[in-house]
């Protein structure tokens, strides 16, 4: 029998592996648009969601007295998640994964300047260092001129206000009712591009964006259980295994060598955001999470 440390650790690791696949399928329905995938992902992602809502609250699930915070949310998941989608269909894989890490770094900037938060001495180096393999990883196509390396970061910051308005969202709204209208203004946003021609996908196809929605919301709820059932300190290094799973994709479906330069920035985006995790659960405060 597991514990229940070991459980959300399983539970931790299920999630990183089920993101992986999620953004192997995002990069391998690459003719696809955009928008369609967008519909697909959150379409389709409804169904896990809405099979966590209780049965006594089916009816009244959705009213929530915070609909400012909730569109905030939305609105910034949503750009969040179309930058890291035009990413993983035109940089390598791990090179997207590893300057998503850097989610952290921009939740500090973010609390500084937006939350008046006091920030020592710690946070500021691993802030720093953070930077330092962001930049690391963004060189070579600095020296391309490939601005595609620009939407990890635009992610980045988008998931920075995802993450602090979550703070708030958290004490008063369930996971479901959060996850709800993100998914719903992201569906949305995603069937407004209709008219802009989507693409008739093939079985397999159909089956993959089908497939891409399911895994996604359940990839986000097994890491809300993991973090509700063992320690967010055992929990959270589990995230860094997706740079794995996406070397292994990458280099097995697509070909894809990652950089050196990839590597050692990884390692100092994932140093940084242990430094900043460590210092966050000193000061008892909610760890933000690498994916909305």
């Amino acid at each position: 029998m597991l514990n229940q440390n070991q459980l959300g650790v399983l539970y931790g690791v299920a999630s990183v592996a089920c993101f992986a696949m999620m953004d192997a399928c995002v990069k391998w329905l690459d003719q696809f648009p955009v928008g369609e995938v967008l519909f697909s992902r959150f379409f389709f992602g409804l169904i896990p969601i809405l099979m966590l809502v209780p049965k006594s609250e089916f009816k009244t699930f959705y009213k929530t007295t915070r609909p400012k915070l909730h569109a905030f949310r939305a609105i910034s998941g949503t750009l969040a998640i179309i930058a890291l989608f035009i990413a993983l269909r035109e940089i390598p894989l791990a090179d997207v994964v590893s300057l998503t890490f850097g989610g952290p770094i921009f939740v500090t900037l973010g609390s500084i300047f937006f939350l008046s938060e006091k920030v020592g001495i710690r946070r500021w180096a691993a802030v720093f260092i953070g930077f330092v393999g962001m930049l690391l990883i963004v060189k070579p196509a600095y020296d391309d001129l490939n601005i595609y390396y620009l939407y990890p970061i635009i992610f980045c910051i988008f998931f920075a206000c995802v993450a602090l308005s979550i703070r708030s969202l958290s004490s008063t709204e369930p996971n479901y009712r959060i996850a709800l209208y993100f998914s719903v203004l992201s569906m949305l946003v995603g069937l407004m591009t209709l008219p802009f021609g989507w693409v008739m996908p093939s079985k397999f196809e159909f089956f993959l964006l089908i497939f891409t929605g399911i895994i996604g919301s359940v990839a986000n709820i097994l890491l809300t259980v993991s973090l509700r059932i063992a320690e967010a300190s055992l929990v959270t290094p589990t995230k860094y295994l997706n740079l794995v799973f996406a070397i292994l994709f990458g280099y097995f479906i697509w070909g894809e060598i990652p950089k050196t330069l990839t590597l050692v920035g990884a390692g100092l985006i994932i140093l940084s955001s242990i430094i900043i995790f460590s210092r966050e659960k000193k000061l008892k405060k909610e760890i933000p999470t690498p994916r909305i």
